[in-house]
């Protein structure tokens, strides 16, 4: 029960005090003509998400084209990358779907890529893989936003 003051109305208990009491609404927002959005009510895609995904999808056909030319080797990293690269492909295409799916297999795929470059930086010392680096942890840190996730389905 809560503690209220004399003048102060009476409301109805939190979620927190009672977890059988709906959750609050907005039932008046369409009446108020404010801007945005009811919160949970969010659609479509970040435009972060886009170039997220424009990008990865850029990054996985090269690396694919690259192995398959050979430019790995012969033997197995050539059919690894490829592999891989078609992962990539399919998480993207998902991501831009806006399906969670695609959200997760692109998500791994940007903390695999961070830990790649940054494992790369650690054995050759080579300065732009610290870049690349920190710029693929950056769109792993976006893309597990609150508000990225919550525009998925």
């Amino acid at each position: 029960m809560t503690k209220t003051m004399p003048n102060e109305p009476q409301r109805p208990p939190s979620r927190f005090e009672d977890p059988t009491t709906a959750p609050a609404e907005d039932p008046g927002f369409k009446s108020r003509h404010l801007p945005g959005t009811p919160a949970g009510e969010a659609k479509g895609m970040l435009p972060g998400m886009a170039l997220i995904g424009l990008y990865l999808l850029v990054l996985a056909m090269l690396n694919a084209f690259a192995a398959a030319a050979g430019k790995y080797g012969l033997g197995a990293a050539k059919y690894a990358i490829l592999a891989i690269c078609t992962l990539l492909a399919v998480g993207v295409f998902g991501l831009l779907r806006l399906r969670r799916w695609g959200w997760a297999i692109t998500t791994a795929g940007c903390l695999l890529m961070a830990a790649g470059y940054f494992y790369g930086f650690h054995r050759t010392h080579i300065a732009p893989y610290v870049v690349q680096g920190l710029f693929a942890l950056l769109f792993f840190m976006y893309l597990s936003r609150t508000e990225v996730r919550e525009r998925l389905r």
